[in-house]
């Protein structure tokens, strides 16, 4: 696959991660613990945000594979990390704020890189508990 073949979800998924990551990096300053990355509830939930729907497991399976692949992602079971060449990609965005963020990235990720394939399985046990984590939270109000 050579750079054009990214797809709509990848840069969903990707401005996700990124979001969620810094959420949790902030609530780990205030709260003075280490950085350890976004969990999948936290990734599902800036997806909502963005896109007013929940990744389905293959959806979220199949980008992250293509992301972590390419060196974007770092993903250690149930975590998520922007790479530093994720990080790079993302400032070097031109902005346009979060209402078009998804389709900005999804150019910029055609112009920079191939997609990847990296040995990530996200099994249905897994996907469903960081569903319900992030349905728990939408009732509390969180």
């Amino acid at each position: 696959m050579g750079a054009g073949d990214w797809q709509w979800n990848d840069a969903w998924i990707f401005v996700s991660a990124v979001i969620a990551e810094r959420l949790e990096r902030d609530r780990a300053l205030h709260a003075a613990l280490p950085m350890a990355g976004a969990s999948l509830a936290d990734v599902l939930a800036a997806a909502d945000f963005l896109h007013h729907s929940v990744p389905s497991r293959a959806e979220l399976e199949e980008s992250v594979r293509r992301l972590a692949g390419a060196g974007l992602l770092l993903v250690e079971d149930d975590l998520v990390e922007v790479a530093p060449a994720g990080e790079q990609l993302w400032r070097s965005r031109p902005f346009s704020g979060l209402s078009s963020a998804v389709m900005t990235l999804q150019t910029q990720l055609n112009r920079a890189a191939s997609p990847g394939d990296a040995e990530w399985d996200l099994d249905e046990q897994t996907y469903n508990a960081a569903v319900r984590e992030y349905s728990h939270r939408l009732a509390d109000g969180r």
